[in-house]
């Protein structure tokens, strides 16, 4: 007996349970658009054109579907078109797989199936089999298949083996193979293949396959080899190393790397690379065998290290926030291993590691502070361990006194407000200072600093060399007045005091006709105090204009003006030392008298109490915007916006009305802009009023006084200009640069698509274009001969950078510039990255400089298959 039912337009379906004794578990759903047949006697169902089927966590579809409930089996296949083409081949679907095949036979009882003329994804890969046998365990054999990560259904590469055996979401593994490239067999392969294919929700440890090459200065090398291990679910390690051949007796080095990335939600996230790299300490390989004419670099020490440590807390309130931003390592340790150019062209280097809190229902707040300084170019490093602040928020007297609000005086008593800070801070240095003294001869004077190498031989003298003390600031403040309704009034009062277990002791001696420095041990205690006050205000030019689009030109000027005052502490006994010298002689021939010193020169926290100041401090900042009409707006909500002309241009000085001579302080100016959103304009200048003598000091008297007048001097000044050309500029794009080398040999390997935040194809070109310069005016100098005067123009540089898309899957970048300084050009690089579908091309060429060299890799873009690559370079590294 069999069941028909009749074709239509809309299709027709057919849902049937299955009987409680049989082998069928739960409801099987089907349904097809021309007709399902049902063999009653035979207890199998036929299904045509475009059939489909649904059973637990099964799904099937394709052009002929067979359901025989004898032998729990389904069967589906595709079915030709008039040209011949089949069409609807199946498509079977069972949990997170999915099988695309010729034919397919599948036991829904149990569970296991044949799939002929498979494909397949396993994580990034695809798996094409001219047979599949899939088990009730989940496990898949195929034999006559080939593996790759290309998703074309004719791949331009993949792994050909007889068998292969897959288990989702873990691992493919193969017999013997070799490597298929444009369908045209090579070489290449192993007696088995093993390739990890971890799902999305999952993270495996493993083996990461080293590369291996060769470099003119240390031989022949396995780099990048190592371990990744999944610690947990929130942290994951990647352990590699590197180790070099050498030249007959002589070992080239090792090196190796730990990458470890953590995160926990809502609470925390960093990451932190511990490297090491020991290499030869002389030259191994004789000069005739380098190839380019590339100098041999020594190492300042054999052994380098560098630390980077990055922390970031999630806030929470009331919680503490600890962070950490780490970066620190051997002198030289980027400039012999470094392969990103920011690092190498980098000398100075900070790193922070901080905690502070605010104690619940309290208004203290503390914060600990951990800091180095290093710059790798001069060897210096200074370190602050630790630097702490604890805090009390403002308090108001008038709470503690009881007083009433709302009275007369009340607006003046409630204003009225206390606020301390207490600082402390231990600071370490490598560099001692040079030992000068305004001048005068100083047993022991220097006239160079000296750079003490960081090391456990030198561990006492760099303690000596430590600073530490401790600080106390109260900060009164009186309260914000309005006088004459347009000028806001603020008085304040500080008080700050200092203290140390050591000072500085001066004494003369005669018979040396020099000064002499003692550094006495013991608790020492200083302070000072000043008050201060500002009068500012705020007011408007409008120009109406009424044009098509102009509304009007809006002035905003900003003036203000403060005075402050501090006593004469020149002759405290806790700040300065009086020291007589008698007899001894200036370069003039003049005598000195006596001089006063300060007992805690370069000290933390130092006061900088001295003779009586009575600062005039006046600042004017200037602000023009213009009201236009909106082109965006339709709707007449906002219908017009302001486009700024002048961001800022600001005037600043002072003059001390306490001051004997040289009473007015240098005249600052700057002044800075944003033309078209595109062109940023930044110029700063520092102005000085009074004259100079022959050797270029000043002199009391201003430049309105001599023979030809002037109002000032123009010091020194910077002009700073940066353009971005770019026509298809996406707004809220991310800032395109130049695509980073994929070459995961020379360093940690890059992300799955390490070009995804770089490379923009939508966009067919970017310039961006910076130009500086720096101005100092030189002091007149005395005619010499054979002897010329230096340039007024201490830097001038263009710095140019972009990107060009060549076609719609090749892109290059440059970056380059010039030194109009020193007349040359600066560092010069071109970028290229060439997309390939499931290949891509990179690489890098430096044409001149250090650096000079190039780079060039081929390699599958899976992560799956990074050592998958052809590298070709000739670097500073390899030379």
């Amino acid at each position: 007996m069999a069941v028909d039912t009749t074709r239509t337009g809309t299709g027709d379906s057919l849902r049937v349970a299955a009987a409680p004794q049989g082998d069928i578990k739960t409801t099987i759903t089907y349904s097809a658009t021309d007709s399902i047949r049902f063999d009653v006697a035979s207890r199998v169902a036929y299904l045509y054109d475009k059939a489909k089927i649904n059973y637990d966590d099964l799904s099937l579809n394709a052009a002929r579907i067979a359901i025989d409930y004898n032998k729990n089996i389904l069967t589906a296949e595709g079915a030709p078109d008039t040209t011949g083409r089949v069409r609807d081949k199946p498509v079977f679907k069972n949990g997170g797989e999915t099988y695309q095949a010729g034919r397919i036979a599948y036991n829904f009882k149990t569970r296991k199936g044949k799939i002929a003329e498979a494909v397949t994804q396993q994580g990034e890969g695809y798996i094409h089999a001219e047979t599949i046998k899939r088990q009730a365990t989940g496990e898949i054999y195929g034999r006559n298949g080939v593996y790759t990560t290309c998703n074309l259904e004719h791949p331009h590469f993949f792994i050909n083996a007889n068998k292969m055996k897959v288990i989702p979401g873990e691992q493919v593994v193969s017999g013997p193979f070799n490597l298929v490239i444009g369908d045209i067999p090579t070489p290449l392969g192993f007696l088995f293949g093993y390739f990890p294919t971890p799902s999305n929700k999952k993270r495996a440890s493993g083996l990461i396959i080293p590369s291996f090459g060769q470099t003119n200065d240390r031989g022949f090398f396995l780099r990048n080899g190592g371990y990744y291990w999944a610690a947990s679910e929130y942290v994951g390690v990647r352990l590699t190393g590197e180790i070099y051949s050498g030249a007959g007796s002589d070992f080239g080095g090792w090196g190796t790397q730990a990458d470890i990335q953590y995160r926990k939600r809502y609470r925390y996230s960093g990451s932190m690379n511990l490297a090491f790299n020991q290499r030869p300490a002389n030259e191994i390989l004789p000069d005739e065998d380098v190839t380019v004419d590339q100098p041999y670099i020594k190492p300042k020490s054999p052994r380098t290290f560098w630390v980077n440590w990055s922390h970031a807390p999630q806030a929470r309130p009331g919680g503490g926030q600890f962070s950490a931003s780490v970066n620190l390592g051997s002198q030289d340790y980027n400039r012999l291993n470094a392969f990103d150019t920011e690092r190498y062209l980098t000398s100075s280097f900070q790193s922070n590691v901080s905690y502070s809190k605010q104690i619940r229902n309290s208004p203290i707040n503390y914060s600990v502070n951990l800091a180095q300084s290093q710059n790798t170019g001069t060897g210096e490093m200074n370190l602050t361990l630790p630097d702490f602040t604890v805090g009390v928020a403002r308090q108001y007297p008038y709470e503690w006194l009881g007083l009433p609000q709302g009275g007369k005086l009340s607006t003046i008593y409630e204003q009225i407000a206390i606020g301390y800070t207490l600082n402390g801070q231990n600071r370490l240095s490598n560099v001692q200072p040079a030992r000068q003294l305004n001048g005068l001869p100083l047993i022991g004077g220097t006239s160079e600093a000296r750079r003490i190498p960081i090391s456990l031989d030198n561990l006492g003298d760099l303690l000596r060399n430590t600073q530490s003390g401790l600080q106390n600031v109260f900060n009164i403040s009186l309260g914000s007045y309005t006088l004459l309704k347009h000028l806001s009034f603020t008085p304040n009062v500080s008080y700050s005091s200092s203290m140390y277990n050591k000072r500085l002791d001066y004494r003369y001696v005669e018979a040396a006709q020099a000064v002499r420095i003692d550094t006495l041990r013991g608790f020492n205690y200083a302070h000072t105090y000043q008050g201060s006050a500002s009068l500012s205000t705020n007011f408007y030019g409008l120009l109406p204009i009424k044009g098509k689009r102009v509304e009007a030109i809006r002035h905003k000027v900003n003036p203000s003006l403060s005075y402050s005052y501090s006593p004469d502490f020149s002759r405290s006994t806790w700040l300065y030392e009086t020291v007589p010298l008698p007899n001894l002689t200036d370069a003039s021939g003049r005598l000195v008298g006596e001089q006063v010193f300060s007992l805690y020169n370069n000290f933390p926290y130092a006061p900088s109490g001295g003779r009586r100041a009575s600062l005039l401090s006046f600042s004017l900042n200037n602000q023009v915007e213009m009201k236009v009409r909106s082109k965006t707006d339709t709707t007449g909500t906002t219908p017009f916006e302001k486009v700024s002309l002048i961001d800022n241009l600001s005037l600043n000085g002072s003059y001390n009305l306490a001051a004997e001579t040289l009473q007015l302080s240098p005249i600052s100016a700057s002044f800075n802009t944003q033309i078209a959103r595109k062109l940023n304009f930044l110029m700063s200048a520092s102005f000085n009023a009074y004259q100079r003598d022959s050797t270029g000091r000043l002199i009391n008297e201003y430049l309105l006084k001599q023979s030809k007048p002037r109002l000032a001097r123009l010091e020194s000044g910077n002009l700073s200009m940066t353009y971005q050309f770019n026509p298809q500029r996406k707004p809220g794009a991310k800032n395109t640069q130049v695509a980073p080398t994929n070459n995961p040999a020379l360093g940690t390997p890059d992300p799955v698509n390490p070009y995804e935040d770089y490379v923009d194809f939508s966009i067919p070109w970017t310039l961006n274009a910076s130009f500086a310069a720096a101005y100092s005016n030189q002091a007149p100098a005395l005619p010499r001969a054979g002897q010329t005067r230096p340039s007024s123009f201490t830097s001038v540089a263009l710095n140019l950078n972009g990107e060009i898309k060549i076609t719609d899957k090749l892109r290059v970048g440059y970056s380059s510039g010039y030194d109009f300084r020193n007349q040359k050009i600066t560092y010069t690089s071109l970028d290229f990255y060439r997309d390939l579908h499931c290949w891509a091309i990179s690489g890098n060429w430096i044409p001149f400089g250090p650096r000079q060299g190039y780079n060039f890799t081929i390699a599958a873009k899976s992560a799956l298959l990074q050592d998958l690559k052809l590298t070709r370079n000739r670097s500073f590294y390899n030379r």
